[in-house]
C-alpha cells in the first residue's frame, strides 16, 4: 500500500472518527445515564408510586370536572354554556388516515396511519390522548382569558365530497348568533389537514389584540427496533419564513427562542420516518422551543413543547389558517406539497429528511434518491435495487478509481529505484532523501497525489450515500436473504445474546460480513508493499479500520452495511481486473521512456508548491547550520 492510499484512509477514518466524535453523549447525558442506573429500583418504585397516584388524580378529575368547569363558568357568564358538555370522540377516517376529534378543546386527539406499522406490527399510531398530543390557544374575552382546552366544542355535521370530508367544532355564544369555529378540512389521498379559525359576529367580545397565544405538546412515540438509533433522528425542526430552517439538538435537552424578527412558517417534530408538522400560513412569532429526552425505560424517545403566538383578527374579516401534517418522511411525499405554490409559499418540508449537508445532500437529490425511485418503479426487490444502485456508481466512478489505481501503479514499479536512493543515503539526511525521491516522480512525470485526489473525489458519494440509507423510508420493513427489515439492523440467533457485551446484545450479519470483506481488502493492498520494520504499525492500524468499522456500523441499518459490502466486492473484482489488463513491465519501461526523452508530465500545482516548501526549508537549514559554525 502506497502512502497515497496510507493517506487516503487516513483521512477516511478521521472523518468517521470525527463524526463520532460529533455525536458521542454529551457530559450531561452521560450523567444522566449513570444517575439512572444507581437509582432504577428507586426510580421502579417512585413510577408505581406516581401510576397510582394518577390514577386517583384521574378519578377525582372525572368527578369533579363539572365543578372545575364550573369554576370557569362562575368567572364569566359568557363562557357558562360550554365550561361542560360530551366528551365523546368524533373519528373520521380518509384512505390514509384514522383521526379521532375531542370536543374538549375543539383538537386533533389520535391520529393513526394506515398504511404503516409499528416494528413489532401494530398499527403506527402517531399519539393517542392530549397526553402525547396537545393544541390549545389562550384568548381573552371582555377582559377575561380562557384557554381552548377548557371548553367544550359542538360538533357539526361532518360535510363530505368525493376529494375531502370538513369536521367543524363550534363555540357557541349564549344567547346570540356569535360563535367561533374550528373547522379541519381533510383530503381522501394527502397526509394534510386545513385547520382554521373562523369567527362570526364575535368583534364585540375580543379585546383589541390581533393574535392569539399557541401552546402544543407533543411526545414522540419509539416506533422502529433500535431505540438508540431512532433517538439520534428524532428531533424538533423549525423554518423561518424567508426559507432558514434550524433543529434542536438530537443528543441533549435543549431549548431556543428563534429570532422575532422572522416569523417562523412551521414547525416539525419527527421521529426517524414520521413526523407532525404544524404550518402557519400567517406565521408563528415569538416562539420558545423545548425538546427532552425520555428515560430509556420509557415508551417515548422525546417530549417537545412550543409556546407561540399566532394571527388573530378580532374583527373577524380574516380567518387564521394553519395545516397540519401528518406524514411519512418519504422525500416524493413531502415534496409533493409545493405543487402549485409560489416560491415563497412552498414549505418544503422534505428539508426535514437529513439527507447531509452541502454536496452530500444534493447528490442524494440529484443522483441518488432519482436513481432509486428509477429502479423502484420495476422491482420490488430492494436488496437488487441496492446492487444495481451499487453497480452504477461504481460505473460513474470507475475513471476516477482507475485513475487512482495507475497512480497506485506506477509508484509500486517505482519501489525499487526509491528504495536505491534509500539504499545510497543516510537515513539521517531526510531531506536529501525526499528531495532525490520526488526528482524520481518528476523525471518520469509521477505525482505522489496522483491516487489519493480520485480517492477524495468519491467521498462526497460515499457519504451521500452513508446519509441516505438511515432515512429512505422505502427500506423500512423490507426483508432481504437473512434481514428482515433493511432499515435498522439485521440480527441472526448465533449473533445475537441475552447480555451485553462491550454494550452490544448483537452482531450484524451484514454488517460482519463486511468487515472481512475490508480486511480481505486491506490484505490485497498490502501484498506489495516492502516489509519495512517502520511500517509496521501502519499496517497494524490498517487491520484495525475495519474492525473500528464493525462496531461503528453495527447498530446502524442493514441496507447501509449490505451495499458497503457489495461495493468492497466489486471494488476487489475491479482491481483483479486492473492488474490482469496492466502490464506493469510496460508502465516501467513506458516511464523509463519519459524519463529519458525527457517528456514528463505536466507538473502540478501542488508539486510545485511542495517543491518551492522544500526549497525554503533547505535554505533555512544551511543557514541554521552557518550559525552554529560561527
Amino acid at each position: 500500500m502506497d502512502k497515497n492510499t496510507v493517506i487516503g484512509l487516513i483521512l477516511i477514518v478521521g472523518i468517521f472518527l470525527g463524526f463520532s466524535w460529533l455525536n458521542k453523549p454529551s457530559e450531561e447525558q452521560k450523567l444522566a445515564q449513570q444517575h439512572y442506573r444507581d437509582s432504577i429500583a428507586q426510580a421502579q418504585s417512585q413510577a408505581q408510586r406516581e401510576a397510582a397516584a394518577a390514577q386517583q388524580l384521574l378519578n377525582e378529575q372525572k368527578s369533579q370536572e363539572v365543578d372545575n368547569d364550573s369554576v370557569i363558568a362562575a368567572k364569566s357568564g359568557l363562557l357558562a354554556n360550554v365550561a361542560k358538555g360530551d366528551s365523546s370522540l368524533v373519528v373520521v377516517e380518509t384512505d390514509l388516515l384514522k383521526l379521532q376529534f375531542s370536543p374538549k378543546g375543539g383538537s386533533l386527539y389520535s391520529a393513526e396511519l394506515k398504511e404503516y406499522l409499528t416494528h413489532d406490527s401494530l398499527p403506527l399510531v402517531l399519539f393517542d390522548g392530549k397526553e402525547e398530543n396537545l393544541l390549545a390557544f389562550t384568548f381573552s374575552l371582555k377582559g377575561e382569558v380562557f384557554s381552548s382546552e377548557n371548553l367544550f366544542f359542538k360538533p357539526q355535521e361532518i360535510v363530505e365530497d368525493s376529494v375531502s370530508k370538513r369536521l367543524t367544532f363550534r363555540l357557541e355564544m349564549p344567547d346570540t348568533a356569535a360563535f367561533i369555529d374550528f373547522v379541519y378540512t381533510l383530503y381522501n389521498d394527502r397526509y394534510v389537514i386545513d385547520f382554521d379559525i373562523v369567527t362570526e359576529n364575535m368583534f364585540s367580545f375580543f379585546d383589541n389584540r390581533n393574535y392569539w397565544e399557541m401552546v402544543w405538546k407533543n411526545k414522540i412515540r419509539q416506533q422502529e427496533k433500535g431505540r438508540k438509533f431512532e433517538n439520534n433522528y428524532t428531533t424538533l425542526n423549525y423554518q423561518f419564513a424567508n426559507g432558514d430552517m434550524e433543529t434542536l439538538s438530537a443528543a441533549k435537552n435543549d431549548m431556543k427562542e428563534p429570532s422575532t424578527v422572522t416569523p417562523l412558517q412551521w414547525i416539525a417534530t419527527k421521529d426517524q420516518f414520521f413526523s407532525t408538522v404544524l404550518l402557519a400560513k400567517q406565521g408563528f412569532s415569538g416562539a420558545k422551543l423545548r425538546s427532552n429526552i425520555e428515560p430509556e425505560n420509557s415508551k417515548y424517545l422525546k417530549s417537545f413543547s412550543v409556546e407561540s403566538d399566532i394571527f388573530f383578527d378580532y374583527s373577524g374579516r380574516q380567518a387564521t389558517n394553519l395545516q397540519i401534517f401528518l406524514v411519512p418522511n418519504h422525500y416524493k411525499t413531502l415534496t409533493s406539497f409545493n405543487k402549485g405554490l409560489e416560491k415563497g409559499q412552498k414549505p418544503n418540508l422534505q428539508r426535514i429528511i437529513p439527507l447531509g449537508w452541502s454536496i452530500f445532500g444534493w447528490i442524494n437529490q440529484i443522483l441518488i434518491i432519482p436513481m432509486f425511485n428509477f429502479f423502484g418503479s420495476f422491482m420490488t426487490n430492494f436488496g437488487l435495487i441496492i446492487l444495481l444502485m451499487t453497480v452504477v456508481i461504481k460505473l460513474i466512478i470507475l475513471p476516477m478509481t482507475f485513475k487512482s489505481y495507475m497512480s497506485t501503479a506506477k509508484m509500486r514499479v517505482l519501489r525499487p529505484q526509491v528504495d536505491a536512493i534509500n539504499a545510497k543515503i543516510p537515513a539521517d539526511k531526510p531531506m536529501e532523501r525526499q528531495q532525490a525521491t520526488m526528482a524520481l516522480y518528476k523525471s518520469v512525470g509521477v505525482s505522489p497525489m496522483g491516487g489519493c485526489l480520485p480517492m477524495l473525489l468519491q467521498m462526497p458519494i460515499l457519504f451521500a450515500m452513508f446519509a441516505f440509507f438511515p432515512s429512505a423510508i422505502e427500506l423500512r420493513q423490507q426483508s432481504f436473504l437473512w434481514a428482515a427489515d433493511l432499515s435498522t439492523y439485521d440480527t441472526v440467533p448465533f449473533l445475537t445474546w441475552s447480555t451485553s457485551i462491550f454494550g452490544f446484545k448483537h452482531l450484524s450479519l451484514f454488517c460482519l460480513l463486511m468487515t472481512i470483506t475490508n480486511i480481505i481488502y486491506t490484505k490485497l493492498n498490502m501484498q506489495d508493499q516492502a516489509q519495512q520494520q517502520q511500517m509496521a504499525m501502519m499496517k497494524w492500524m490498517m487491520y484495525l479500520m475495519p474492525l473500528m468499522f464493525l462496531f461503528f456500523f453495527n447498530n446502524y441499518p442493514s441496507g447501509l452495511s449490505y451495499y458497503y459490502l457489495v461495493s468492497l466486492l466489486i471494488t476487489i473484482g475491479q482491481t483483479y481486473l486492473f492488474r490482469l489488463f496492466v502490464d506493469e513491465k510496460e508502465l516501467l519501461r513506458k516511464l523509463e521512456l519519459a524519463k529519458h526523452t525527457k517528456k514528463p508530465a505536466k507538473k502540478s500545482g501542488f508539486m510545485a508548491r511542495l517543491e518551492a516548501a522544500q526549497k525554503e526549508q533547505q535554505k533555512r537549514i544551511r543557514e541554521q547550520q552557518k550559525k552554529g559554525k560561527r
